[in-house]
């Protein structure tokens, strides 16, 4: 972690903070606005304070670590795209046809040797500094609460390292970790986790499980803790096969699990399976607070860390985001992974205001009439992949897919509302917008083939704002969007008085001059913020109860749901800055954020 902070310094994307900042929000807020910039740094905060209990830490906090692509490549060392290609010859590796050939193979297989962990003897740096029974104390730690409305501090960055029952199997993860009190801490691990698997296990059996959770060291761990790998598969290996050497490790001093002796902060301890606390409201990567459910709950052993440590946290909310640049190099090396499920897969990318699990664009290669479709079951059922909600497939001739401009052109210009495939499945647990937890609506489109769609007749905006109003009483401003298109876009904010589907419902006179209708809430929107917008609609859209199809015209409901729609649930708040917070930042001179990106990302 020293070199790395050295390493950053060099490089000019290092940012230190020498004054007293709070853990309590600020250092959060801070962090919120820096990976907001284009020319976002890491930043180090050498004097951790907590006000409310007038605790000041010896521990300096280091947070975006990932906060730019340019940080991510050197934290790497490497081309994130020349590791994929690496990935892909390895999957496609065929025998050899001459000598030559099997020296060559002989060679790549042979640095393989090194992807796998080594397991040392004795104690770790990590293990310089240790406190045990009546010692141990959580918030000796500077762990940060967030937001305002979390339920209490969160370790943000730790590497969680559990194993199966039999031992056979390791699992590196990372989850976000509450802490209750000075010896117990909340483990928010989704069902889909590996974690979670073992835990099954080991409840079965009637034995509390073991978990050490670790923070710092080589940042590529904490990367690692993020990979979608394969269940069972070590993550450890993939830090092998990165750096191309093996990760150290030792085995921890009160249970059995090993971890990277070079980490700066340890915590080790014990679940009992039979016992499970509430855990959250949390301010989370969706931009919406995840509201509180039963999570295990860790009893701490012991805590170690290295006698300088650095610990270091992220912050979660609205994007842009680290998580944004921790998601480029996984979305990279994990596409010939994906390949071998669905090898007509050309390319894909997770747009960062679609929060990943919200929103995939994926190029393909169709070879039959159907492919599309078949290809969307086989996506969704390929790992995390699973989780996504709404996915846009295009054919081989389509633009880059990150050139969002040219590929909604692309896709409105191909849009027929025939090949909207709609269905259900498993849902991320930090969706909301379904009528029940962890199941809810998904939505493919095939734009993979050439559509003759039917243009419609365009009006100027004022003249079909003139008419929606007389039709909807309840509806504020309109914008018509890429009106170059076939499939033009109206987006609609409206004070939600009736279900939206009533409201596109009255619209059917209007059908000859609309065909993508777009509906949003007045309130907490600006209806000239695409960026936001979407956003907005992809995580509020459950596309069994959200998508409606009459003719040619699409409506989507992108509101907030409430009882109006027969909706049950607790519907959670947004992620917003404290304001007093941001002006005591402005006062001491630590907020440089402009006015614009400010209101453009909706920090409040």
């Amino acid at each position: 972690m020293k070199r790395t902070i050295e390493l950053l310094k060099r490089n000019n994307m290092l940012r230190v903070i020498d004054e007293p900042v709070d853990i309590y929000l600020e250092m959060a807020h801070i962090a919120y606005a820096e990976v907001k910039k284009e020319d976002s740094k890491a930043l180090l905060f050498t004097q951790p304070t907590d006000r409310k209990s007038g605790r000041e830490f010896n521990s300096p906090v280091l947070m975006n670590l990932y906060g730019s692509y340019d940080q991510t490549k050197l934290l790497f060392g490497k081309d994130v795209e020349g590791i994929a290609d690496e990935i892909e010859k390895l999957l496609h590796m065929k025998p050899p046809a001459s000598f030559g050939g099997k020296l060559s193979m002989l060679g790549d297989l042979f640095s393989l040797k090194n992807i796998f962990p080594t397991k040392l003897k004795g104690k770790g740096e990590c293990h310089e500094v240790l406190y045990e029974g009546d010692d141990i104390n959580l918030y000796d730690i500077p762990t940060l609460t967030t937001w305002e409305e979390d339920g209490g501090p969160f370790i943000t960055m730790g590497q969680v390292y559990t194993q199966s029952l039999d031992g056979d199997m390791a699992n590196l993860g990372m989850y976000r970790l509450q802490i209750y009190d000075k010896n117990h801490l909340g483990l928010h691990w989704q069902i889909h986790k590996d974690a979670s698997h073992f835990f099954d296990q080991y409840q079965e059996a009637g034995k509390k499980m073991p978990v050490t959770i670790a923070v710092g060291g080589d940042p590529l761990y904490t990367w690692c803790a993020t990979a979608p790998l394969p269940y069972g598969v070590n993550e450890l290996l993939l830090y092998g096969f990165i750096k191309k050497e093996s990760a150290k490790c030792v085995k921890s001093l009160t249970n059995n699990i090993y971890i990277p002796r070079d980490v700066d902060y340890v915590i080790e301890g014990w679940v009992d399976t039979d016992n499970f606390r509430v855990e959250g409201p949390f301010g989370d990567h969706t931009g919406y607070y995840t509201l509180e459910e039963p999570y295990p709950e860790l009893e701490v052993s012991l805590i170690s860390h290295k006698k300088n440590p650095v610990f270091v946290a992220t912050v979660v909310g609205k994007p842009p985001l680290e998580d944004k640049y921790m998601g480029w190099p996984t979305e990279r090396i994990f596409l010939p992974l994906l390949k071998t499920t669905v090898p007509a897969l050309i390319d894909y990318h997770m747009p960062e205001n679609g929060v990943f699990h919200n929103l995939i664009l994926a190029k393909m290669k169709p070879h039959y009439k159907g492919h599309a479709k078949q290809f969307m079951h086989a996506f969704w059922g390929a790992g995390q992949m699973s989780f996504v909600k709404h996915a846009i497939f295009v054919d081989d001739k389509a633009p880059r897919l990150d050139n969002y401009l040219s590929f909604a052109t692309y896709v409105l210009n191909r849009l027929d509302p025939k090949k909207i495939f709609i269905t259900d499945g498993i849902t991320d647990a930090l969706d909301h917008s379904s009528p029940e937890a962890l199941v809810g609506g998904k939505l493919g489109l095939d734009a993979t083939s050439d559509h003759k769609c039917e243009e419609p007749n365009i009006l100027e905006d004022n003249d079909l704002e003139a008419k929606l109003k007389e039709l909807l009483p309840e509806m504020v401003a309109s914008r018509q969007l890429l009106k170059h298109t076939k499939n033009p876009v109206t987006v609609i904010t409206i004070n939600k008085v009736r279900r939206v589907k009533e409201c596109f419902d009255a619209l059917t006179d209007l059908s000859p001059y609309l065909r993508v209708v777009v509906f949003i809430d007045d309130a907490k929107n600006d209806i000239d913020n695409q960026y936001m917008t979407i956003w907005r609609v992809v995580n509020n859209m459950d596309a069994q109860r959200d998508v409606f199809i009459s003719g040619l015209c699409i409506g989507l409901d992108g509101t907030n749901k409430t009882k109006i729609d027969g909706f049950t649930r607790e519907w959670p708040g947004d992620v917003e800055c404290t304001p007093s917070v941001v002006a005591e930042l402005k006062k001491r001179g630590l907020w440089d954020l402009s006015d614009e990106l400010y209101k453009k990302y909706q920090l409040s």
